[in-house]
Formats: C-alpha cells, sequence, structure tokens
C-alpha cells in the first residue's frame, strides 16, 4: 500500500470543538483518525477548519497534492447562512477543482451538496439522535465501492436534523431509510468524486452516548426532540443495545472502502 496524503476538513467551530474538550468529547477529527489507524498507518494528515480560515490563497494552489479529502461532521444548520458557513460551502467549490476524492460524512454530505446546486432543509421526518435505523442500500449502492461487503440493511451511528431535499445534478442515490431519502449519494463534479453519506462510521456508538448528555438541554428545550431527560436516558439504552451486537467494523466499512479505493486510483 502506498503512503497516503490526506487532507481533514473540520466542520464544527473552534468554539464547539472547545466546549467538547471541556467535557471530554474527541472532535470529530479525532474520531476520524482513531477510525482510520484500524485500517492505514501510513497516512500524512493536514487538518483544516475553513469557517476560521478567512486566507485561503496559500490553500486552494496545493490543493491537488491529497490523494482525498474527509469533510466530517457538524452541529451547524447549512441554511442558517452565516459568514462561517459561507466560508465552508466557498472552499468546498474550491477542493471541486482540485481534489480527485472526496468522503463527505453527514455534514459534510450538505456542504458538497449544497455547493454542487443541490439543497439541504430541515427534515420532514424527524431527527437521527445518536443512531439511525434501518438504512437500506438499493441496486445502485449494491453495485457501488462504497458499501462492498456491507450488509443491505444495517444501523449506524448518526446525529443530524437536516436532510438532502435536492440531490445534484447526474447523482446517484445509493441508500435510504425511512427519516432519510438520502442516506447515501455518489456525484462527480468538476475533478472530484464524491462519496457521501448522511450518518457516521467514524464515530463510535459511545461517542453520540456522550454527545446526547452533552447536549441534552439543548435536545429538550432548543430542539425538542425529548419531553425530560427520562426520554433521553431511556433512548441511549436502545443505541446501548445496538453497541453491544455490533462488530466495529461493520460499522466502519464505508471508511475502509474509500481508502482502499484512494490507494488504488
Amino acid at each position: 500500500m502506498k503512503d497516503l496524503n490526506l487532507l481533514v476538513v473540520e466542520g464544527n467551530l473552534e468554539s464547539e470543538n472547545n466546549n467538547f474538550k471541556k467535557a471530554g468529547i474527541p472532535t470529530h477529527t479525532e474520531s476520524l483518525k482513531d477510525s482510520v489507524n484500524n485500517y492505514r498507518q501510513n497516512i500524512k494528515y493536514d487538518v483544516l477548519n475553513p469557517s476560521s480560515e478567512e486566507n485561503f490563497d496559500e490553500i486552494i494552489p496545493n490543493l491537488a497534492k491529497y490523494d482525498g479529502l474527509v469533510w466530517g461532521g457538524s452541529s451547524l444548520n447549512i441554511y442558517n447562512d452565516t459568514p462561517e458557513i459561507r466560508r465552508q460551502i466557498f472552499f468546498m467549490q474550491q477542493c471541486f477543482k482540485h481534489v480527485k476524492n472526496i468522503l463527505a460524512i453527514c455534514w459534510g454530505m450538505q456542504v458538497a451538496v449544497t455547493a454542487a446546486g443541490g439543497e439541504v432543509k430541515k427534515s420532514e421526518n424527524g431527527a437521527h439522535i445518536g443512531i439511525a435505523q434501518d438504512i437500506k442500500i438499493n441496486e445502485q449502492g449494491i453495485n457501488h465501492p462504497i458499501y462492498k461487503d456491507k450488509k443491505k440493511i444495517f444501523n449506524s451511528p448518526a446525529f443530524n436534523f437536516d436532510e438532502v431535499s435536492k440531490i445534484p445534478n447526474n447523482s446517484v442515490l445509493l441508500s435510504s431509510n425511512k427519516l432519510n431519502k438520502v442516506q447515501g449519494l455518489n456525484f462527480k463534479i468538476g475533478v472530484s468524486e464524491i462519496w457521501a453519506i448522511q450518518y457516521h462510521p467514524e464515530i463510535t456508538y459511545d461517542k453520540m452516548i456522550s454527545l446526547i448528555r452533552f447536549r441534552k438541554d439543548r435536545l429538550i428545550k432548543f430542539r425538542k426532540a425529548f419531553n425530560s431527560e427520562d426520554d433521553i436516558e431511556n433512548h441511549i439504552k436502545v443505541i446501548e443495545k445496538e453497541n453491544q451486537n455490533l462488530d466495529k467494523h461493520s460499522r466502519m466499512k464505508e471508511l475502509k472502502n474509500w481508502l482502499e479505493y484512494i490507494n488504488e486510483n
């Protein structure tokens, strides 16, 4: 296997990552590296947070040096149209011109879709809070390398209140579930091939449980996803049961398959 040069794009604001650290929760970038280390050791990482990066002049011309880019999750909502979100969309559009392989996870998928002319809105059917259940791979997905050796119907760590409502032109839908029609998506734009997923194969259920408890006040008072802390703890029990039955390598198939793909291409 060749050495890989990866760019990891951090989707969360620095303030949210500081909150994670104070609570003893790994950032999404740290979780990604931990998961990748199950499969590859010979990787050079660069990490960029475009929300806090105001000068891209020296970064954009050098993007072609990366074998791949992973764009991870965030607590942001893309339709809020803040300067930090606009910087992320702009940077994704620049990546389309230079980076051959992009794995766009959850928020990363929403940024990629928006940057490519698609649309994202608040999910009409509810949220995934810690877990997405019964994701079904369609016929196109079965034949796509992202789902090599993946069960046709599976559960996964996930945390999202928004969904892709309009896919970019020439996209191929790969998987869906009852809450989000678009769970897996493949499209090409510029020089880039985008593998996009709405869920989190790179994050453990243990971290998802920590995030739920960390955000419990937000989930009850602002998101109104639960009525009480007892409701939250009952939901956590469902995730804990799933976690007991989980083989971590089945959770991370998409990540493993993408690393193999960019190694060969």
